[in-house]
């Protein structure tokens, strides 16, 4: 677990997580008794070999699953002891999400995509908030053009656009980079590194890839389940070869 003083703020945290599945025929433990700490501001990207958890852990961070046991805390709630309502509004108002599809609307365009969130909440954004969610992004000239007038770069600068219009305390980012080519991922990993560095905002993204995972503060691995390892400072080198550890 990274080490935090006193002082600084947890955006998110688990606690002895343990995520067991269950059928029929099998009992899988996804999680083993998982505990890490997100701190506030900070970008932290989570790998490990196919099967080790990454998915489970980002699901269970984020409110969409619920661990067999342990407790998860988002901006200062523990999710664990909410209802699935309660649950559903947190994640409306505390956390963003930004997956490999990017999962626009394609009759809508980047404007209306970016102001969803909000219109599902029942909320009314002002144009100032939506303009600077896309001026964020470096889109500010791209309010009225649909996804089908965009690049794959820019609908995932959309995406991340809509995840920040609420602002929530984390963001979490599922493979943001996957299906897009590498001059158009670096792109996308700089705008998510600016967003830590100047806006002090926190992102956990789940990647396969050294060279994202190299934008980081931190990288955790997981195997099996489990947190067997933590990289601070990270550099693509040292990543992959940490990684070939893991998988061999």
């Amino acid at each position: 677990m990274l080490a935090t003083d006193q002082t600084t703020a947890v955006a998110a945290a688990l606690h002895g997580v343990r995520k067991i599945y269950r059928t029929r025929s099998q009992r899988v433990t996804a999680l083993d008794g998982v505990t890490i700490v997100f701190p506030a501001g900070t970008f932290t990207a989570v790998m490990g070999p196919s099967g080790s958890g990454k998915s489970t852990l980002l699901q269970c961070a984020a409110g969409l699953d619920s661990p067999t046991e342990g407790t998860v805390e988002v901006a200062g709630v523990t999710v664990t002891k909410l209802n699935e309502t309660q649950r559903t509004l947190l994640r409306r108002d505390r956390i963003g999400f930004v997956f490999q599809s990017f999962n626009l609307l394609p009759s809508l365009t980047a404007a209306q995509n970016v102001e969803l969130p909000l219109r599902l909440a029942r909320r009314r954004p002002s144009g100032a908030q939506i303009r600077d969610a896309l001026a964020a992004v470096g889109l500010a000239d791209r309010a009225k053009h649909r996804p089908t007038e965009l690049s794959g770069g820019q609908q995932q600068r959309v995406a991340i656009a809509r995840a920040l219009i609420s602002r929530p305390a984390v963001l979490f980012a599922d493979e943001p980079t996957g299906a897009l080519d590498s001059t158009t991922s670096r792109e996308v990993l700089t705008l998510l590194r600016g967003l830590v560095d100047r806006e002090r905002q926190t992102i956990v993204m789940v990647t396969h890839d050294p060279i994202a995972a190299s934008y980081a503060h931190r990288v955790v691995f997981l195997a099996d389940g489990r947190v067997v390892g933590q990289l601070a400072d990270p550099t693509a080198d040292a990543v992959a070869a940490r990684l070939a550890h893991l998988e061999s």
